[in-house]
């Protein structure tokens, strides 16, 4: 179903990206944020997911800047090592970047930018800087939004949080609902940080169910 491509930005950077398509014709186009841990298997998953939902979905390796084909693991280690990469990419390089990967899957019709950890802040970011190329986005426990409170979200804008999830405390999911209330929030009981990936001992069943079927209904609301 999925197919690792080359993509150039406007700024002349090369990045790679892994895209799927559906098997009938698309509904419209989903950018895949990745976590801290680059375009990895669950990330592929999560693509070849929305391509099963009728979409063509890409997620651009946003880590190539600083050192390509950066793949890891859920180990102690491996989180060490993607944050230090995080940590040395510049946010106006990453929207460069999901703009280029939007362009790629606009031919299947309207856009739409889903993210998980790091890239749940991604989205928040595109959803105020990227209204030209994206439609609506969907964002899962993306720490540290509440820096980024000072810029609006331009499209409707989804975000999912769990009550467990010390990284992301509920005083700070109610600064970002106090302040945009037409985000449509969802807080999801018992669940903690990571909580839609399937290899972290993190992985909550019932809560990334509920938040798959809610991202679903939101991208056929917004883009078909």
């Amino acid at each position: 179903m999925g197919e690792t491509i080359r993509l150039t930005s406007d700024d002349g950077h090369a990045l790679g990206a892994y895209r799927a398509r559906p098997a009938n014709a698309p509904k419209g186009g989903v950018v895949v944020i990745q976590e801290i841990f680059g375009v990895n298997g669950h990330i592929r998953a999560v693509c070849d997911r929305f391509a099963e939902g009728g979409y063509v979905a890409i997620a651009p390796a946003l880590f190539d800047r600083v050192e390509p084909g950066v793949e890891l693991n859920y180990t102690p280690d491996d989180t060490a090592r993607g944050r230090e990469v995080r940590g040395q990419i510049d946010m106006a390089d990453v929207m460069r970047d999901v703009a280029t990967a939007a362009d790629n899957v606009a031919e299947a019709g309207k856009v739409g930018i889903a993210g998980y950890c790091w890239g749940g802040l991604v989205v928040y970011v595109a959803a105020c800087r990227l209204g030209d190329k994206l439609t609506c986005g969907s964002g899962y426990y993306g720490g540290n939004i509440k820096s980024y409170l000072n810029e609006a979200p331009v499209i409707p804008l989804m975000l999912h949080f769990g009550t467990l999830d010390a990284m992301i405390p509920m005083a700070d999911v109610a600064l970002i609902r106090d302040a945009y209330p037409r985000i449509a929030i969802h807080v999801y009981e018992g669940a903690d940080h990571g909580f839609n990936c399937d290899p972290r001992a993190q992985y909550h069943a019932e809560a990334a169910a509920l938040a798959g079927e809610r991202t679903l209904a939101f991208f056929a609301m917004h883009l078909g």
